[in-house]
């Protein structure tokens, strides 16, 4: 199998790349500069050196003409060794200094070679306007320009070859300093395991890109760990719930069983067991209620909802065991929303059957619903001994219970109640949370409009 290139070799690559790409652009683009540098200057030298010319042959007409002043046109010539002429006219050379080589005819600059050598043939006329002016062709040798084209484009290729190295050693390097804090991230994740959830990458540390990175990357360690803890607390309290209804159908089962008995005590013996069996089952209801909200598989019907006759059917339900606890119950205000009927129904309930057993005698029970811009507001608060500041944020933990004393051994109350309404809220996209404060307890619900 093929190894995977890493992040650091991919940039390194891609950093050698571009700067090979930039080098070669630029040095392309100074050579084709240079080359045309050089044109101009040998246009500027062979227009120069062809008014010289125009200069020293004016008037001449004929051969016999041109044979008296060809010394003279020499001598001119000779002054630069690296230029020779070829004269024409009416099919005759005058004078071929030129090689032995088929020279353009056009008018204007050219570029030729001929046996290693590089020239710029210049064609145009000894007097302009005339056609039947002979015509002049200059041939300049630019050996020595090519020459020094070659050798640029020889070192601009070397220049990008050891750009591109030096950049890919470079960015390699680079690279491999930059991403370690990626390789940190890595070690941390390969050494998380459940007994070094504790672990945290050091945020400040981090460059300013991969901060986020790793503050997410501590946010789900710590979601982890808290869940971890949640966890293994859920299977200790479900242990310790259970653990007191399996001692009681086991000891009242070998108690009936150690001797024969009458048919009474036997009838007895199994309706205690069936009230233990009873809550066994409601209590795992709960749980499977509770794992269908976590794996978001409570999906709430959407109907409307008129609150104030909900509330009103659940003060009913709940008015004998206030009339019993000697707690009155007030129900204020009104409001309409879209929900589940009987989820939220329940949730009710278990927030009313918690104000209504921590409510003292001649206490008060209120249910308050106010309807605004944002959504509905629906409170449930009792009269009465408040809840610690500290307890507060635990109330909706499962099996938490504020009074573990107080409970003790009782199989009524498992400590489920308000996970569940916590759940049911959060699935009708609100929030709930508990206030206590001047004698007062509120659990405070909160639904977005269009619930």
């Amino acid at each position: 199998m093929i190894q995977r290139l890493s992040l650091a070799s991919r940039l390194a690559l891609l950093f050698a790349a571009c700067t090979a790409v930039v080098s070669l652009f630029a040095g392309v683009l100074f050579n084709r500069a240079s080359e045309a540098h050089f044109i101009e200057l040998d246009q500027q030298q062979l227009d120069s050196k062809l008014v010289a010319l125009r200069s020293t042959l004016q008037g001449v007409e004929s051969l016999d003409s041109f044979a008296q002043r060809e010394a003279q046109l020499r001598a001119e010539l000779n002054r630069q060794p690296d230029l020779t002429l070829r004269i024409t006219a009416a099919g005759q050379r005058w004078l071929d200094d030129a090689p032995n080589v088929s020279l353009p005819e056009a008018p204007g600059l050219h570029t030729l070679q001929n046996a290693g050598t590089d020239y710029r043939v210049y064609n145009a006329p000894l007097r302009p306007g005339q056609p039947a002016s002979p015509q002049l062709t200059l041939m300049l040798d630019i050996t020595h320009h090519q020459h020094f084209l070659q050798r640029m484009q020889h070192l601009i290729w070397l220049t990008v070859g050891l750009s591109a190295l030096a950049t890919a050693l470079l960015g390699a390097w680079a690279a491999r300093s930059g991403l370690r804090p990626l390789r940190r991230m890595g070690e941390v994740a390969a050494s998380v395991s459940a007994h070094s959830l504790t672990q945290r990458l050091p945020q400040q540390q981090m460059p300013a890109e991969l901060a986020d990175l790793a503050q997410a990357f501590n946010a789900m360690l710590g979601r982890l760990d808290d869940a971890f803890q949640r966890l293994s607390a859920f299977s200790a309290d479900i242990a310790h719930e259970l653990r007191t209804p399996l001692s009681n159908l086991l000891t009242q089962t070998q108690v009936i069983l150690t001797q024969p008995r009458p048919l009474e005590d036997y009838r007895e013996a199994l309706h205690s067991n069936l009230e233990e069996l009873q809550w066994m089952a409601q209590l795992v209801n709960d749980m499977l209620y509770l794992a269908k909200a976590d794996h978001g598989l409570l999906v709430p019907k959407r109907e409307p909802l008129v609150l104030a006759d909900e509330v009103e059917t659940l003060l009913e339900f709940f008015a004998l065991l206030a009339e019993d606890a000697q707690v009155s119950l007030v129900r204020e205000g009104g409001a309409q929303t879209a929900g589940d009927r009987g989820m939220l129904r329940r949730a009710l309930s278990n927030l009313l059957d918690n104000a209504l057993r921590f409510t003292p005698a001649g206490g008060q029970v209120r249910v308050r619903m106010v309807e605004g811009a944002r959504g509905v507001t629906l409170t449930v608060e009792n009269s009465g001994e408040g809840i610690p500041a500290h307890v507060l944020p635990r109330l909706f933990d499962r099996f938490y219970r504020a009074d573990p004393a107080r409970h003790e051994g009782s199989s009524e109350h498992a400590g489920l109640g308000l996970a569940i309404t916590q759940s049911i809220v959060r699935a009708h996209g609100g929030r709930i949370f508990c206030e206590s404060a001047a004698g007062w307890t509120r659990f405070v619900i909160e639904l977005p409009r269009g619930n």
